[in-house]
């Protein structure tokens, strides 16, 4: 139990250090360096420096600003806008189809932006205001749009994958490809949810009365065209071994570029535009790395990941349970922390004990992206929440907080059946073996 009680401190005093508004990757750095100067050594100090550096220093981690490149640069090309006419234009005839729409049009950009944020404000600023105008209830506009934006870390490129790939040292090509069935999965939970509020509370969401012809249809299909072969390129590169991630990274971003030039959307500010925010967002993502490897490195040395996996391992309860129970603390820590620290800082306790009870680490690093997706869209620091309300003028953060918890069910639906059945995420890493 003492490893339990060291990390509930741990966990107390980052909780002190978020409250004095200290950024968190600043904080889990300073507890990983205050930490270790007071209960290890001041000389133990030096070693943190040397592994932050050898781990940051991969050259895995190259792919990290491409595919961050590469949403940047669609998110400027009208490319979501396209996508969700297309979307509204074949669902027409589903209830709430505009606001399925969204989830469809943010499957498909998901699928070229490793990004929840980037795939919740690209997504919302167009649907929300589409949505409202049809008479949709404002609070199912923002949860669909909320919850359809954390997609982006699930469906592949993904961005928290990377991440949980290179602190767990798993096969981020495997993890890319178990994310895909399961991205489908919870896209197709959340459209189930709207169809079942919409039929059971038809005023939410009124049926359009737009008609469309079959050219109409099928031209809608032609602006999609650049995201499937995009998709493709990425993804199919890295499923049938022509390309390693970083490779497939790079056509990506190139690929990216070169769709915003055809669209003729490329000038020197929107080009400004897209490598200052690349810059500042890969600087975010190595900060927030490095600070959690420093606490990381004193939790490990006080032996906290380790006694907490002997300690799980020896509780009298089926393996199935404790991944329950772990997966229950992810969602509640996922309340107080933006989802990358949630990956940060609970993966590498845990893990040993996954690793211990014989369970697959790319199977739980794709329950892992789910639950930091719910963390996305939970009050009170959802960072998809506060993303919408910025990008949708007259949001209120009452409104959107209320819309997105609904849409936690399926999600957590989603993590149920992939305990119960564990091959969604591993049959086409399977094939790729």
């Amino acid at each position: 139990m003492e490893a339990f009680a060291g990390f509930a401190i741990f966990v107390i005093a980052l909780l002190a250090f978020l409250a004095t508004g200290i950024p968190v990757a600043v904080a889990t750095g300073l507890i990983g360096i205050i930490g270790t100067y007071i209960f290890i050594s001041p000389v133990a100090v030096v070693h943190i420096a040397t592994v932050a550096f050898s781990t940051s220093s991969y050259f895995i981690l190259t792919v990290v600003p491409l595919f961050i490149l590469m949403g940047e640069a669609l998110s400027v090309t009208g490319i979501g806008r396209d996508l969700f006419r297309a979307a509204q234009i074949w669902l027409q005839r589903i209830p709430g189809s505009l606001a399925v729409g969204t989830i469809f049009a943010c499957t498909g950009f998901s699928s070229v932006c490793g990004s929840s944020p980037v795939t919740a404000a690209t997504i919302g600023a167009l649907a929300v205001p589409e949505m409202v105008r049809h008479g949709y209830d404002r609070r199912l506009a923002f949860g669909v749009t909320a919850a359809g934006g954390t997609l982006g870390i699930l469906i592949p490129p993904s961005i928290a994958m990377i991440l949980y790939g290179v602190i767990t040292e798993t096969s981020i090509g495997d993890l890319f490809i178990a994310g895909l069935l399961p991205g489908i999965l919870i896209a197709g939970l959340l459209s189930l949810t709207v169809i079942a509020l919409v039929l059971a509370k038809p005023t939410l969401a009124p049926r359009l009365r737009e008609t469309f012809t079959w050219a109409e249809r099928f031209g809608s299909l032609t602006v999609v065209f650049p995201v499937l072969v995009l998709a493709f390129l990425v993804l199919g590169s890295i499923y049938f071994g022509v390309a390693t991630p970083t490779e497939a990274g790079a056509v990506g971003a190139a690929g990216a570029l070169g769709i915003a030039a055809i669209s003729r959307k490329l000038n020197s500010e929107i080009i400004g535009k897209i490598f200052g925010n690349t810059v500042r967002t890969t600087a975010m993502f190595m900060l927030l790395l490095i600070g959690g490897l420093f606490s990381a490195f004193m939790l490990t040395r006080l032996g906290v990941p380790q006694g907490m996996a002997k300690a799980l391992i020896a509780l009298d309860l089926p393996p199935w349970m404790i991944v329950v129970l772990i997966n229950l603390l992810l969602m509640v820590l996922g309340m107080f922390m933006d989802p990358m620290s949630v990956l940060v800082i609970i993966v590498p306790v845990f893990f040993p004990a996954i690793l211990a009870m014989g369970y697959d680490p790319v199977w739980f690093g794709v329950l892992v992206i789910i639950n930091i997706e719910i963390a996305a869209i939970s009050p009170p620091v959802g960072f998809n929440l506060f993303v919408l309300k910025s990008v949708v003028p007259d949001a209120t953060l009452s409104e959107v907080i209320r819309g997105a918890l609904i849409f936690i069910v399926p999600l957590a639906s989603g993590i149920l059946l992939l305990i119960l059945f564990p091959q969604i995420a591993l049959y086409l890493p399977s094939l790729v073996k």
